[in-house]
């Protein structure tokens, strides 16, 4: 958080932050593949080997970062915000499913760019 910025303290404030860093659709479709990894590493981790349960962050963060990094070019809410972030990966994760997103990006004033391709499929 950069010098002057107000920090957030609620997640009514930190959703729409959360989606307008989330404004690509690339970048999302980035944080989609990594969670839908995440879910089978976690479902092999119980019913393969607990030790593969060490690769779901690796996974997770992975994917997401070289959303940010290379396509957003912004530097991850995780940062800043690693709770807020980690519950708001997943619901960003749910809308996308029920193809609530695109409600949600405009609801979050994301620009009309970063909503094309805003469904999962």
């Amino acid at each position: 958080m950069s010098e002057g910025e107000q920090k957030i303290t609620s997640m009514r404030e930190f959703w729409p932050f959360y989606l307008n860093e989330h404004a690509n659709p690339t970048n999302r479709l980035l944080h989609y593949i990594g969670s839908t990894l995440v879910l089978g590493v976690i479902a092999a981790g119980i019913l393969v080997n607990p030790w593969l349960l060490l690769l779901a962050p690796v996974v997770g963060y992975g994917f997401a970062w070289v959303g940010h990094f290379f396509i957003e070019k912004n530097r991850p809410a995780t940062f800043t915000y690693p709770f807020r972030s980690l519950l708001s990966d997943w619901i960003m994760y749910g809308c996308m499913l029920t193809g609530r997103i695109g409600r949600e990006l405009e609801k979050a004033g994301v620009p009309a760019r970063g909503r094309e391709s805003s469904h999962a499929a």
